[in-house]
């Protein structure tokens, strides 16, 4: 490629037609009678876009070079063409940027089969019960302004106007109104937004809020609103993953534990808890993120474990800044995880890099952490030494510490509970993958609904034994999009969604 200095001001790259050959057929010049299927403006995939093809670069001999008066016409008069074409495509770009997801019905007949019903068609075997309880909830990482415009590099494909705050929170609010969900569990919620403009809009709209912001300097937390139609509050959980006396926790995540009561016209009702919370991003700290998660789990078990020993229903949402399969979305699942040669920079599967390829320590966080390798807040207890006649020597004291600590020493991670994720996270027809953020650098899912499944579905499953309270039946969840998809309304942000992630969202029944 050869890029003439001429006009060195011009905001676009230049392309003299005396080096490239331009083959294009302007979308706004379509025949009618076929569709249109959105100009893709991604900048990385110019080169392959059908609208333009480049032919090979063709170099010209001293002999054909014109002279200085006649390049520059002829180069001014490329410059213009090209603008032309594109000024002609822009104002076909705008009507088109819309994203058509619809809601998918899930029906469980029976452990063995599961049933996905078409958008708007419900399942009348799904309506067999009159001692139920339907919810909703929503979980939206909603990108910090702050957050935006200090990694501009993320959003060069965007158009200026549609990055601005006052262009972005109106259409975020249409989005919550449009679903209309029963909870919210909000990411990235800028505190002098959330105080200004956020909470007072969304109690407006019949919500009770909670917010938790980060520490330090870090000017944004996470929220979980519920209606108060709906739900009574409990109690209120704050998780900070901050501790000044664990030099492995230096980081300012956080998250909210709230435990909800839904209103029902009968004496002794259930209780239903929610978590958010949104993990470190850096993928090359496995450590952080698994220990950060451990202590989510710790404050889950505390807040949803029942007099009887049983846990209530359990909803985990947030930005987890994990893939799927990865091992700390497993963990998750499965409810175990043997770490034991695990690179940190493996935990996440966020990248495929070679850094990041130190071993995870053994244990990963400290004793002092006060959690347990089964996730759960521990009594820091001295160790039991049986009396004998004469006092034990100071090498036999030793010994002790030594074998006790030993025993501690296990690369097993655990917790009590049953997940399931709402999200299968493949197209089944295709196999290809669903996206929950899309943005210059990548396009991936990282957010994610968790929850506790009916024993019948969940049978067979690691940590099926663990006592609940019922446990929560899905209903149906909006269907996702593939990054393909969403290039064809040029990314995210765009002028009808005004985040860099997706908003998820599940409808689910508790059996009373």
């Amino acid at each position: 490629m050869r890029w003439p200095g001429h006009y060195s001001r011009a905001p676009y790259p230049y392309f003299s037609s005396r080096h490239f050959s331009l083959h294009w057929r302007p979308p706004c010049l379509f025949e009618s009678r076929t569709p249109f299927q959105y100009w893709n403006w991604r900048p990385d995939s110019l080169s392959h876009s059908p609208l333009i093809h480049l032919s090979s670069y063709i170099m010209n001999s001293e002999g054909d070079e014109p002279s200085s008066k006649r390049r520059k016409h002829q180069d001014l008069s490329d410059c213009l063409q090209f603008t032309r074409l594109a000024l002609c495509c822009q104002p076909c770009l705008l009507p088109q940027s819309t994203i058509q997801r619809h809601w998918e019905y899930i029906c469980n007949h029976n452990k063995d089969k599961t049933k996905i019903l078409g958008d708007k068609n419900v399942d009348p075997k799904c309506e067999d019960s009159d001692n139920k309880f339907d919810f909703s909830v929503m979980s939206y990482n909603i990108l910090s302004q702050d957050l935006l415009e200090d990694n501009s590099h993320l959003y060069r494909h965007c158009r200026q106007p549609v990055l601005h705050w006052s262009f972005r929170f109106p259409n975020i609010l249409k989005e919550i109104k449009h679903f209309d969900a029963d909870v919210l569990c909000l990411q990235e919620v800028q505190e002098d937004h959330y105080g200004a403009e956020i909470r007072p809009s969304l109690e407006s709209l019949g919500y009770h809020c909670e917010y938790k912001m980060r520490t330090g300097r870090k000017p944004d937390g996470c929220a979980i609103c519920f209606k108060h139609s709906k739900f009574s509050l409990l109690s209120v959980n704050p998780v900070e993953f901050y501790r000044r006396d664990v030099p492995l926790l230096d980081r300012d995540n956080v998250g909210l534990v709230l435990l909800l009561q839904p209103k029902l016209p009968r004496a002794a009702s259930p209780v239903i808890c929610v978590a958010n919370t949104h993990l470190l991003y850096n993928p090359r700290r496995g450590d952080i993120k698994l220990t950060q998660l451990a202590m989510l789990l710790a404050e889950i078990s505390s807040v949803a474990h029942q007099k009887d020993g049983s846990f209530c229903p359990i909803v985990m949402c947030g930005d987890f800044n994990s893939v799927p399969g990865s091992p700390l979305y497993s963990f998750i699942k499965e409810g175990k995880l043997n770490y034991e040669g695990l690179a940190i920079g493996k935990v996440s599967g966020q990248e495929q890099s070679s850094r990041g390829q130190r071993i995870l320590s053994i244990p990963i966080w400290p004793p002092n952490l006060g959690i347990s390798q089964n996730c759960v807040y521990e009594v820091q207890q001295l160790p039991k030494v049986e009396k004998t006649d004469g006092d034990l020597t100071q090498t036999e004291l030793d010994k002790t510490e030594v074998l006790v600590t030993a025993e501690k020493l296990s690369s097993n991670l655990h917790h009590h509970f049953s997940l399931s994720s709402v999200y299968s996270h493949y197209f089944p027809d295709t196999g290809i993958p669903e996206v929950t953020t899309c943005h210059s650098r990548s396009a991936i899912t990282v957010d994610y609904i968790f929850y506790s499944a009916e024993k019948e579905d969940v049978a067979g499953q690691p940590g099926a034994e663990v006592a609940l309270v019922g446990g929560l039946k899905l209903l149906a969840r909006l269907s996702l999009l593939t990054e393909q998809d969403l290039w064809t309304v040029n990314g995210l942000p765009n002028e009808n969604n005004s985040s860099d992630h997706l908003p998820l969202l599940a409808k689910f029944r508790l059996e009373l």
